[in-house]
């Protein structure tokens, strides 16, 4: 069971990595990061075509990045929130593990200095 969730979280992850490796997506999701926008507005700055852009929001909302819902004939996208803390907290993970064998190796490193082994001596 404990191996299945790490691996539909590890799942998650690639998802949402690969659809924010993609500058154009990224822009899209900073853009919505300031609030909830029609398609025809996140589109309009990228140097593409409407139907480019609007593959590229699917990509953002199969991650689970992205949510849209349509009002007549307007596809009004936000972000979802909760995706974006799945890779806080990932990236929070390994900045802890590397503090943690940096402080190790400072630890480390003043023993050599009270043995007399340091290259000061």
């Amino acid at each position: 069971m404990i191996l299945r969730q790490m691996l539909n979280q590890s799942a998650d992850l690639d998802r949402l990595f690969n659809a924010l490796a993609d500058p154009a997506r990224r822009a899209m999701v900073e853009r919505l990061s300031r609030g909830p926008a029609p398609v025809s507005e996140l589109a309009r700055p990228l140097p593409m075509s409407l139907p480019s852009a609007m593959q590229h929001l699917g990509v953002l909302e199969a991650a689970g990045l992205v949510r849209s819902k349509k009002t007549g004939r307007v596809r009004t996208c936000s972000i979802d929130r909760e995706a974006l803390s799945l890779a806080e907290q990932w990236i929070n993970a390994r900045r802890i593990e590397w503090e943690d064998r940096l402080d190790r190796l400072g630890d480390y490193l003043k023993t050599l200095e009270g043995d007399g082994d340091g290259p000061d001596r």
